[in-house]
């Protein structure tokens, strides 16, 4: 089966979004044995937009579009496909009533325009959407398309998952191949080049899986894909003992889900100090459901006055130490573990730029840990931009801790 992916909005060309959906769908897909053969991303005009479908339903069995079913005036997915094979937009009652009933639950009117979202085409069939007002559309077999099928999606992530989940995929399974399953393994502290070279004689062994090594700011990745879960089992056993204590966690966790199911299952708490990454590790640790059963909190301590103001530190010591610098880090550390009466204080200061500051190089991140036996401290640094550093200064505390809960 020829799959095709339309990712549409002009946003995904001139700014920073992403287009993350079809990424998402493609993992999706690759589960039921299924992928895609070509992914766009196309802007907003009706004309690119026209001429793009009509070569589509030319080449593909199932085109999937994501984007162009919101209410504003550069939102015409529906129509444009309707245009091109002849068929009348209808109101369909159903959606209609979802929308009404969704503005009610938060006692205001729709907009009139948002009532267009409610129109399908002829003989296409709307997806209902349980968190949004857009709902989207299934439809088999269009005129002079018989086989062909095209699934409209909202381009909000959220809408578009839950609708893929609850009734796209269900209806794909009759058309799926054989299932495909995925190992994957997290690793942290080790950079991407060196887990690959690390790893190249087993994954040699287990040659009949297919290998993926993702790398991003937080952590690395390592994928095996395959439909035998024998194999997978025999790979996992082995990548495990392979990976020892740089192996994070398999399945579906990151490294702060594993902080804290270490810190839960120990009966220990966390609590942070912040300059550097300005809140970011702990959005990181709260964005996890019952992250509270072992994150006390924290503080962001983003310049000498509220390091000295929230967590103590004397102005002199300041003075002498530098705002960036492996003994601030650490202070920070004993200071807001003693603040909250955690088991553990983690402690990062640095330098994310654009140019030096507190007596620090652009770049250099220290980081300390408080806990019961100690406090101990790293000094890293890392180029790149603000961004990148931030990010990475959070993973780097994140490893550090879960290193010492393993101990």
């Amino acid at each position: 089966m020829r799959i095709e992916c339309i990712a549409i909005g002009t946003e995904l060309l001139t700014t920073r979004r992403l287009d993350t959906n079809s990424v998402w769908l493609g993992e999706r897909l690759a589960a039921l044995g299924l992928g895609f053969h070509r992914k766009t991303a196309v802007g907003d005009s009706r004309e690119d937009l026209g001429q793009l479908f009509r070569e589509a339903l030319t080449r593909s069995d199932l085109i999937i579009t994501t984007g162009g079913l919101g209410p504003t005036f550069d939102d015409f997915t529906k129509e444009c496909f309707a245009d091109i094979l002849g068929a009348e937009l209808r109101e369909d009652a159903k959606s209609r009533e979802d929308m009404l009933a969704f503005y009610a639950a938060r006692k205001r009117v729709p907009p009139q325009a948002n009532f267009k979202q409610a129109l399908i085409p002829a003989g296409a069939e709307a997806l209902a959407n349980p968190v949004g007002t857009a709902p989207g559309v299934w439809w088999a077999d269009p005129p002079g398309h018989s086989g062909t099928r095209l699934v409209m999606l909202p381009g909000v992530p959220r809408e578009m998952k839950r609708m893929w989940e609850e009734q796209v995929e269900p209806r794909l399974r009759a058309l799926a191949g054989q299932q495909v399953h995925t190992l994957r393994l997290v690793v942290g502290g080790v950079p991407e080049s060196n887990l690959d070279e690390r790893t190249r004689e087993a994954r040699e062994r287990h040659a009949h899986l297919e290998w993926t090594i993702l790398a991003s700011l937080t952590q690395v990745e390592l994928l095996a894909r395959g439909s035998d879960l024998a194999a997978l089992e025999a790979a996992r056993v082995e990548f495990e003992a392979l990976l020892g204590g740089d192996l994070v966690g398999v399945g579906d966790g990151n490294l702060e889900d594993a902080v804290l199911e270490r810190l839960k299952a120990r009966g220990e708490t966390l609590a942070v100090a912040e300059s550097v990454t300005g809140g970011l590790l702990a959005a990181r640790l709260t964005a996890i459901p019952g992250a509270s059963e072992a994150f006390l909190g924290g503080a962001t301590v983003y310049t000498a006055a509220a390091k000295t103001t929230l967590l103590g530190l004397p102005a002199a010591f300041l003075a002498a130490e530098g705002t960036v610098s492996e003994a601030t880090s650490r202070a920070l550390a004993e200071a807001v573990r003693a603040k909250l009466g955690a088991t553990w204080g983690l402690g990062l200061t640095g330098n994310a730029g654009p140019a030096a500051e507190g007596g620090a190089p652009l770049g250099a991140v220290f980081i300390a840990l408080a806990g019961p036996r100690g406090t101990v401290s790293k000094a890293f640094n890392q180029p790149g931009d603000r961004t990148d550093i931030q990010l990475r200064s959070t993973a780097w505390a994140l490893d550090l801790l879960r290193r010492a809960l393993s101990a």
